[in-house]
């Protein structure tokens, strides 16, 4: 073996040698860009952080165009007076109608449920594999025998999907809480209040908690089965049960406004504020005894008869509030999940 073959090339001499001043060489070119640890995981996600950018861009300007026709729709309508329900027999009016409608059935009916799995996706096909196959590849072990700490390899890991999911929900929860709130809630046609179960999740900072907290959940699972199919799988139903978890809990998250009225027959009992979210209601006898609205199948006339009406809602104005309430819990059981694959991970070592 020659000797060059263990020390590296020759220095070159002459004229194409590298300058030296004093006797001392000029330093080496420094490499631009992200480097180590931060350089392969960029790599490893170059082909989901396009496929996230592609579908951002694609989704947001089918809801910039979508607001841009139905503002156009509703100038028209103004401009036609068309406006208001009682035009709406007219034939022309009820063209307009049918257009600005059209249009706000498909961002109530396709998009809001799209969304609403943005979480669930994210989950299944970037927490799930994320951890499960460098297990399955065998990778994790090379990974933790290099200088790099685990704790260092695995937070770089997490910093760059995380980061994708971050900026792409936080942008696509504006634009949907934008035309949501401009085109559709004060619209002319749609009547879509805010805690329906397609709406609540596509609003405010419910689609970036949730998507954050899906990723890291993911992670958790794969890391556990070390199964990347398995994981995708079980990844998509942990989600979803956490997702009904916290729909169960959601009502309990902000206190509750409790109201009387007199019972109205034409109505079927008590009439809630317009977009408020009625959790419970029944009547109150006139003994003062209250019946809630399931025991009054059980007793109709007596329901029927009751001259008043109570009932326990949230309005509108509490949607910030709850959805304050649910980002905190979700971020902090992110911050938890995150802890415990940090635990798993150092501790045994794989």
């Amino acid at each position: 073996m020659s000797t060059s073959t263990l020390s590296g090339p020759a220095t070159p001499s002459g004229p194409a040698a590298p300058a030296a001043t004093n006797g001392v060489s000029a330093p080496a070119r420094r490499r631009r860009g992200p480097s180590g640890a931060l350089w392969l995981v960029l790599h490893q996600n170059r082909a989901a952080i396009r496929s996230v950018a592609i579908l951002l861009v694609l989704v947001s300007a089918v809801l910039i165009a979508m607001h841009v026709l139905i503002q156009d729709r509703i100038g028209v309508m103004r401009q036609d007076s068309c406006y208001t329900p009682a035009s709406w027999e007219r034939i022309e009016c009820r063209i307009q109608f049918g257009r600005v409608e059209m249009l706000s059935r498909m961002f109530t009916d396709i998009l809001q449920p799209a969304v609403t799995a943005v979480p669930l996706l994210i989950g299944m096909f970037l927490g799930g594999p994320l951890l499960a196959q460098e297990y399955e590849r065998g990778t994790v072990r090379l990974v933790l025998t290099q200088s790099v700490t685990p704790r260092r390899w695995l937070l770089t890991r997490l910093a760059v999907p995380g980061a994708t999911v971050l900026v792409a929900t936080a942008v696509l929860s504006a634009l949907t809480s934008w035309v949501w709130w401009s085109d559709i809630y004060h619209g002319p046609v749609a009547f879509d209040p805010p805690f329906q179960g397609f709406t609540y999740p596509v609003l405010g900072l419910a689609p970036v908690a949730w998507s954050l907290f899906g990723l890291v959940l993911g992670v958790l699972v794969g890391q556990l089965l070390r199964r990347t199919v398995a994981a995708v799988l079980v990844s998509g139903v942990a989600v979803a049960l956490a997702q009904a978890v916290m729909v169960t809990w959601r009502p309990f998250f902000w206190p509750l406004v409790e109201e009387e009225q007199p019972y109205n027959n034409m109505m079927g009992g008590f009439v809630k504020p317009a977009g408020a979210w009625l959790v419970e209601d029944g009547v109150v006898r006139a003994d003062g005894t209250r019946l809630m609205r399931d025991q009054c199948f059980e007793a109709a006339s007596s329901c029927d008869q009751a001259p008043t009406s109570w009932g326990q809602y949230h309005p509108v104005s509490h949607l910030v509030p709850i959805q304050l309430v649910e980002a905190g819990l979700l971020l902090a059981l992110t911050a938890v999940v995150v802890t415990v694959v940090l635990r798993r991970l150092t501790r045994a070592g794989v």
